[in-house]
């Protein structure tokens, strides 16, 4: 770190009296590590999120350490632990299903420069140690640069992070188009804090990312895909996809939504949308699982309902042709983002059985009650018959159905005599 940037680093302490973090706010298996760090004679802050959460009034869904104690320190110290990441070299700490992220201060090398980058200016490794202060000067936005000192319980503030938090603005520490170009997640990182903590993002890193979008076309399709999840189920994906709108980043992500939103967008299937993301709004703040094969069946539900209809023109009939319009949009949307296939068929299955619920007649209703991805697809035709594209008696019809019969379990054509072993897509609705 230049002598420069250090001078612009102006630390702040907030002693214990004067904040509200309390130990009994933190978790146990996190407070264990901090204090055996600190009793091994090594500095140890929980930071980032956890810090962050705890001061907005939140309950964090995890929470990081950092320390000055090197990665082959701390997995020397904790059994229960492993070193993973090339980029970033980090420590996973284990203690039953919970699991705290302890990363080593990060700081500049004179040798290397800020780090390793490609000729994008992309960081493609990070593995240069250095002290609290340049750690925090390296973390992208001031409210994730705030750290929880074990030693005295204070809050140590070295980019005005706690100003942030109090006018609930978020802010890029650095230049913003530089940390954009050093990694574009940035970009979707900052919709999703401004969404998940309904804080504006400064003008500064604001008008960066219209500079830098384009620079999302260059990330892996699986690591947009894992960003795609965390940005729908942040627990305000309703404003997170008013944001993606408005910043333009929507074609980056989902191109085929995209386009049609840009065309002449039916306002029934808008209000299907919102009216989607609304629901798992409230399962994800409930608690409550939620797949992420439910967000790109309906993310994806427009334009693979318009692919259907021009299909059916052909004499095509629906099942087959939403079968086949699903199949061909998700070849075209894996070249963006990459979604597992366990992800896709289930929201195809999803699709293919909508037109199934207007059978109330026979045997039909007893069997769709019995497929694996029922529930789903259920909530699905609901959602649609909130806002006016089915009619809602259909929705009436399969509620009172649901309470007057039990599912029974879903039969599968077999190709030989041999049991069938495959794995059962995931069941549950989102």
């Amino acid at each position: 770190m230049s002598n420069r940037e250090r001078d612009s680093s102006k630390l702040t302490i907030i002693p214990r009296k004067h904040h509200k973090i309390s130990r009994k706010s933190i978790s146990e298996a996190a407070l264990k590590v901090l204090y055996r760090l600190d009793k091994s004679g090594h500095r140890a802050c929980l930071v980032g999120g956890g810090v962050r959460d705890l001061l907005l009034g939140k309950h964090p869904k995890d929470f990081d350490v950092a320390t000055d104690a090197t990665p082959e320190q701390i997995r020397q110290l904790f059994r229960n632990s492993r070193i993973i990441g090339r980029r970033f070299r980090l420590v996973h700490i284990r203690f039953g299903r919970e699991i705290i992220e302890v990363a080593t201060f990060r700081g500049h090398s004179n040798d290397t420069g800020r780090s390793e980058l490609n000729t994008d200016g992309r960081i493609i490794r990070d593995n240069t140690f250095g002290d609290i202060e340049e750690d925090a000067i390296r973390r992208d936005f001031t409210i994730n640069a705030l750290y929880y000192d074990i030693r005295d319980f204070s809050i140590l503030d070295y980019t005005n992070g706690l100003v942030d938090i109090e006018s609930r603005t978020l802010r890029m520490i650095g230049d913003a188009e530089i940390r954009y170009q050093e990694d574009p997640v940035r970009m979707l990182r900052a919709i999703r804090f401004a969404g998940k903590l309904d804080f504006q993002i400064d003008r500064i890193a604001s008008d960066a990312i219209f500079k830098c979008a384009p620079l999302l076309e260059g990330v892996p399709a699986a690591r947009l895909f894992d960003e795609i999840v965390k940005l729908f189920h942040c627990g305000n994906a309703s404003r997170v996809f008013i944001l993606l709108r408005q910043f333009q980043l929507l074609k980056y992500l989902v191109p085929s939504l995209d386009n049609w939103i840009n065309g002449d967008p039916d306002a029934e299937m808008l209000d299907f949308i919102d009216q989607s993301l609304v629901n798992t709004d409230a399962r994800v703040n409930s608690q409550v699982h939620v797949s992420p094969a439910f967000i790109f069946a309906v993310l994806l539900w427009p334009v693979v309902q318009q692919r259907a209809s021009q299909l059916c023109s052909n004499k095509m009939k629906i099942i087959a042709a939403l079968d086949q319009a699903g199949g061909d949009i998700f070849t075209e949307q894996i070249k963006t983002v990459s979604i597992p296939r366990r992800y896709s068929q289930m929201a195809k299955d999803i699709w293919t059985s909508q037109p199934r619920f207007q059978r109330t007649k026979g045997k039909y209703p007893r069997k769709l009650i019995g497929y694996p991805s029922f529930r789903a697809a259920y909530d699905f035709m609901c959602i649609q018959s909130m806002v006016g594209l089915i009619p809602k008696e259909i929705c009436s019809w399969w509620t009172d159905y649901q309470l007057k019969h039990k599912p029974i379990e879903a039969t599968r054509p077999q190709s030989s005599g041999r049991p069938d072993h495959r794995r059962k897509r995931n069941s549950h609705a989102s």
